[in-house]
């Protein structure tokens, strides 16, 4: 399927170095109308507070952009945990994001379901789903289920894990589907048919009108390898074929479409957002 709206919202993720409202500068100097950013860093579970006239300038700045913006959560939460201090933290982290969310005006966090480090599939699922119903989601603001590469016992890498969650908690959640992770977990998106048939299957499984954006990445790695390291716009395994079709598709294209690609080779995230308005025959 293809579409034929001539307008793509696309963007980055972007440092937020200095302050949070430096991101949408930050987010125009790559081309990009819409974007992601860490509210601290990744590696760490200590927040700063949001100050108020930062949140005012941020939110007065992206009035101009399309938008959205998401939120994504530290890589130190692990909803599917069996360990409860860990649970603890996990919930805690990411409640704090959402409260920031809120704050800023800021559609979606994002949020990778964790390992189950050895409890099972089911029970790491079921862990998920009842910490995410913990959690005190601001009106206005979206929990989005980021899909995985599925390396050792992370869960996300199927769509069935993701379906589960969704029908098991009672919270409204959406899907945020990575385009390398879902290659990397045995998903072909390198062709016209493996894409239509990848979307299909996740329409069956988890349901297109849960999916709220891509994270649009190229893979260095083949597709099954679990392996998670990101390439240019259709220079990695995907490649130009399958990247064309994935933003040419009449329900992917329209989704907000984020890049995490490298910055190596001379190019970073400008080339890549020229890249794929390339693709969608919207560049010069």
């Amino acid at each position: 399927m293809s579409r034929s709206t001539p307008h793509t919202r696309i963007g980055a993720h972007v440092s937020v170095a200095g302050g949070i409202d430096n991101a949408v500068s930050r987010q125009r100097d790559v081309g990009g109308n819409c974007g992601q950013v860490f509210t601290h860093s990744p590696q760490v579970w200590k927040h700063s507070p949001v100050d108020p006239e930062v949140a005012e300038r941020f939110r007065e700045e992206s009035a101009a952009i399309d938008g959205p913006w998401v939120i994504h959560a530290s890589y130190l939460v692990n909803l599917a945990t069996p360990k409860d201090d860990l649970r603890e933290k996990s919930i805690a982290s990411l409640q704090k994001e959402l409260d920031a969310a809120g704050e800023l005006g800021i559609e979606y966090v994002n949020v990778h379901l964790g390992a189950h480090t050895g409890s099972g599939v089911d029970q790491g699922l079921a862990n998920a789903a009842r910490a995410i119903d913990e959690l005190d989601v601001p009106d206005g603001v979206e929990l989005l289920i980021e899909s995985d590469a599925g390396s050792g016992t992370k869960l996300g890498d199927e769509f069935a894990h993701l379906e589960a969650v969704l029908d098991r908690t009672s919270t409204d959640v959406g899907v945020c589907l990575d385009t390398a992770h879902t290659f990397a977990a045995g998903y072909d998106l390198s062709t016209s048919t493996g894409v239509a048939e990848t979307i299909e299957d996740f329409d069956t499984v988890v349901g297109l009108d849960s999916l709220r954006c891509l994270h649009l990445n190229d893979s260095k790695h083949p597709c099954g390898s679990n392996a998670d390291e990101h390439a240019h716009i259709g220079e990695g395994e995907i490649g130009d074929a399958g990247m064309r079709t994935i933003v040419a598709h009449d329900v992917l294209g329209d989704l907000p479409l984020i890049l995490e690609t490298p910055t190596e080779d001379g190019r970073s995230y400008a080339w890549n957002v020229e890249r794929v308005k390339q693709l969608r025959g919207e560049s010069d």
